[in-house]
């Protein structure tokens, strides 16, 4: 007899298996519009874009300039008059992470390379004094690439010329506009605009990214399963879907709004090489909704809302304030990260940490609170000789430490590879960490429905109470609950019973424990 454990482990397999193996390579648009040059060494330094770049045999890739200027302010002009009306040259270097110690010199101090070329190493040979300084690696290759605008005498704008820049091998490239002309920069008097045009062979999204629009393409398939699985349950055994199942449903409908607008986000991007905001603001939204209400229907399910307790009492404020810190603090962190970013260039650790430490102190408290409550839970199910429930429950506890476990080991991987990944040098495998948290949550959320999902026997794992008990609350979460489990009766807590009358007027109740008969003389156990 097929189970609906069974169905849904078959309908989940079957998306699965429609997993797209070939990952397509894209890349995206650069706007410049006001950013200004920042001291770095010796120099003055604008970061243009970092991009994985995907070359390819067949189509052409490439880094486009497209009117791409500076602008001095007249004060800064009439300065450079002042100072014997020189010609001041910006510089477009574009080169490759690998080969990065190409750029720049020797120490200057600090920690920092000398970018533009000193009065003692021009004496040396090998650079210009006062123009960046660059090595071409041996073979002939032709990179780093380089291209200038320059300022000349009374002009307030240097302007590159619209040119292509081929792309014929694979790799994380990287583009700096530098000068080294301290008069006008140190107060920040000039800023950039235009844009530059980074494409792969078959659209716009980076490198980095462009994995991640087949991998959410297959988890919206994935959900869909999920969810008509649940939908089909749901409308079959409408009459017995508790509570707890009621936000089951919601969480599944929220998981499939985040992975399919993630997607749509990314097919837009990749089509036109502009991120919209808007798509990715509401991506990045529902991301932190979805991610809120997981958390809390775990924590729901491992105090026993709907099984051991018909309402929260006074935890309720408690689970909803923590649900609502995590969805404020996970938004800020899911917005920051991915509205408005175009590069594969990693934010500064700083700010990241700024914007992530607040949802790990939160995914800690979840956790620790999770399976404090579990704990009792499965505490009271043993001893009020729930066996069934204690059987589910002990299902689910397994499922969660495995989960946990997971996400313990993969939190650690991460911060590995990020730490020892400043150049973003693996950023063709970078997908797989986002992709990972996004199969653990996935297969959580499966193992709840699997154990919760709508059935004939919905309501045999249900709390039940009196009405006038039903509506009566807890004052603390720790407070043991004396309310009886089922209707009252001497035999309350018998999960699966039949009852037979004999000839001689005898009733015999048949129960998971023992057999028991009724007569006029009394009772008596078999």
């Amino acid at each position: 007899m097929t189970t609906p454990s069974m169905r849904l482990v078959g309908v989940v397999a079957a998306a699965a298996a429609v997993f797209c193996a070939v990952l397509c390579a894209e890349a995206s648009v650069h706007e410049y519009a006001g950013q200004r040059f920042a001291g770095v060494g010796n120099g003055f330094v604008l970061h243009g874009g970092s991009e994985g770049v995907y070359a390819s045999a067949t189509a052409e890739s490439f880094i486009r300039f497209e009117k791409v200027a500076f602008r001095r302010t007249p004060e800064s002009a009439a300065a450079a008059e002042k100072d014997g009306n020189r010609t001041v040259t910006v510089t477009a270097v574009i080169f490759e992470a690998g080969n990065r110690d190409a750029v720049g010199g020797s120490d200057v101090g600090g920690g920092d390379r000398a970018v533009c070329c000193t009065p003692d190493m021009a004496r040396l040979g090998g650079c210009t004094e006062g123009a960046l300084v660059y090595r071409a690696p041996p073979g002939g290759s032709g990179w780093p690439k380089l291209l200038a605008a320059s300022f000349l005498p009374g002009s307030l704008a240097a302007a590159f010329p619209d040119e292509t820049v081929a792309v014929a091998r694979t790799g994380m490239y990287n583009l700096y506009f530098v000068h080294c002309d301290a008069s006008f920069a140190a107060a920040g008097q000039v800023a950039a605009e235009g844009k530059t045009i980074w494409k792969n062979s078959r659209g716009y999204l980076p490198g980095r990214m462009a994995p991640l629009k087949p991998f959410y393409g297959c988890m919206s398939l994935a959900f869909a399963a999920l969810a008509a699985f649940w939908f089909v349950q749901y409308a079959r055994f409408w009459r017995e879907v508790s509570p707890l199942q009621n936000y089951a449903t919601a969480v599944i409908t929220l998981g499939m709004v985040e992975v399919t607008t993630w997607y749509f986000d990314l097919a837009e991007f990749d089509e036109s090489g502009v991120r919209p905001a808007g798509t990715t603001f509401w991506a990045a939204t529902s991301g932190a909704v979805r991610g809120a209400a997981s958390r809390v229907l775990v924590l729901l399910v491992a105090m026993g809302y709907g099984v051991l307790r018909p309402a929260l009492g006074g935890a309720s404020a408690k689970v909803a304030g923590l649900g609502a810190a995590f969805l404020a603090s996970s938004e800020v962190l899911e917005v920051g990260e991915n509205v408005g970013i175009v590069s594969d260039h990693s934010p500064a650790r700083m700010t990241r940490l700024f914007f992530i430490l607040p949802v790990a102190i939160l995914n800690t408290v979840f956790i620790y609170w999770i399976f404090s409550s579990l704990s009792r839970t499965l505490a009271k199910l043993k001893a009020r000789r729930m066996t069934a429930k204690l059987e589910m429950y002990r299902k689910f506890a397994n499922s969660l430490i495995i989960a946990v476990s997971l996400s313990l080991g993969w939190i650690t991987f991460e911060v590995h590879f990020k730490s020892t990944d400043e150049h973003n040098e693996r950023w063709r495998v970078a997908w797989v960490i986002p992709a990972v948290w996004q199969l653990i949550s996935f297969s959580l959320l499966c193992a709840v429905c699997l154990l919760w999902a709508p059935s004939h026997n919905s309501m045999r794992f249900a709390y039940s109470g009196d009405e006038s008990e039903e509506g009566a609350e807890q004052d603390d979460d720790d407070v043991e609950d004396t309310r009886p489990l089922m209707r009252p009766g001497p035999l309350s807590y018998v999960d699966n019973w039949a009852c037979y009358v004999t000839q001689d007027a005898k009733v015999i109740l048949r129960t998971d424990s023992g057999l028991y008969t009724k007569s006029i003389d009394g009772d008596k156990r078999v």
